[in-house]
C-alpha cells in the first residue's frame, strides 16, 4: 500500500498523466477531421480507449490507496465524475454523449497546481461575482426599460422590446460595432442618443465589468496568502521537530559527558 501510495503522489507519475490527457485531447481534436480519421482512424480510437484505460487504472489505484480519503477531495470527486462521464455508452443516438470525451482535457485543471490555484480563485470570487452581477442586470434593466420606450417606435428590430433592448445593449457593453452599427443610425433619428451610449458604456464596460477582474485578483490574493500560511506552519513544524531532535541529541551528549567524567574519578580514585 505504501509503494503504491509512493507512485500514485510521484511528480514522475502526475507528468505521465499531464502527458497522457494532453494527447488524449489532441486525438479527440483530430477526430473531428474526416481526412485525417480516414488514414488514421484506428490508430486514434485505439489511443483514445489506451488513455480511457490509463484513466480508469488511475482512478482506482487512488481509491485502493486514499479509500473513503479519495472523495473528501473536491478534485478526485472531478476526475471521477469526468471519467465516468466518458464510460457512459456511446451507440446510436447517444452522439452527445460521445462528444463529452473531450471533457477529459479539463483533468489538466486538477492535476497542474498553477491551474488549480486560479480555478480556487474564481471559485472564492463567486459571492462578490454575484454581487456584481446583480447591479450589472439592475443596470440592463433600467437601460432596457429606458431605450424601449425612447427608441423602440422607431428602431422596433433592436429596441423594440425589453428582450431585444436587452440584448442590444449587451451588444454595445461588449463593443462590437456599437458606433457605426447601432449609435450612429440611432442618432440619425435622435441626436442626442450618443449622450446614453456613452454613459451606459462607461458605467457597464469601463466600471462594472472592471469590479469582476478586481474581484478575481483580490480572491487569487487570498489563495495565495493561504498557501504561504500553509507553508509557513509547515516549515514551523519542521523546525520545532529539528529544534526537538537538536535538545534531545544535547542532552544524550550532555548524559555521555556525565557518564565519562563520572568514569574519569572512579578510575582515580
Amino acid at each position: 500500500m505504501a509503494t503504491l501510495q509512493r507512485i500514485v503522489e510521484s511528480a514522475r507519475f502526475q507528468r505521465f498523466i499531464i502527458a497522457v490527457i494532453v494527447i488524449n485531447a489532441i486525438t479527440l481534436g483530430l477526430e473531428t477531421s474526416p481526412s485525417v480519421m480516414a488514414q488514421a482512424g484506428d490508430l486514434l480510437l485505439a489511443l483514445d480507449r489506451a488513455a480511457l484505460l490509463i484513466f480508469v487504472v488511475e482512478i482506482v489505484m487512488k481509491l485502493v490507496v486514499y479509500r473513503q480519503r479519495f472523495f473528501r477531495s473536491g478534485w478526485n470527486v472531478f476526475d471521477f465524475a469526468i471519467v465516468a462521464i466518458t464510460l457512459a455508452p456511446t451507440g446510436e443516438g447517444l452522439q452527445v454523449l460521445r462528444s463529452l470525451r473531450i471533457l477529459r482535457a479539463l483533468r489538466l485543471v486538477s492535476v497542474v497546481p498553477s491551474m488549480r490555484k486560479v480555478v480556487s480563485a474564481l471559485l472564492k470570487a463567486i459571492p462578490g461575482m454575484g454581487s456584481v452581477v446583480t447591479l450589472l442586470l439592475l443596470v440592463f434593466y433600467v437601460a432596457s426599460v429606458m431605450t424601449t420606450k425612447l427608441f423602440g417606435a422607431d428602431f422596433p428590430e433592436w429596441f423594440g422590446t425589453i428582450g431585444a433592448s436587452f440584448y442590444t445593449l449587451f451588444q454595445v457593453m461588449t463593443l462590437e460595432s456599437w458606433s457605426m452599427g447601432i449609435a450612429r443610425p440611432v442618432m440619425e433619428a435622435h441626436p442626442y442618443a450618443w449622450v446614453f451610449f456613452v454613459l451606459f458604456i462607461l458605467l457597464t464596460s469601463f466600471a462594472v465589468l472592471n469590479l469582476f477582474i478586481a474581484i478575481v485578483v483580490d480572491a487569487m490574493s487570498a489563495v495565495e496568502q493561504e498557501e504561504q500560511a500553509k507553508t509557513r506552519d509547515l516549515v514551523e513544524v519542521d523546525h520545532n521537530e529539528v529544534l526537538v531532535e537538536i535538545r534531545a541529541l544535547r542532552a544524550e551528549l550532555a548524559a555521555l559527558r556525565s557518564e565519562q567524567a563520572a568514569a574519569r574519578q572512579g578510575a582515580r580514585s
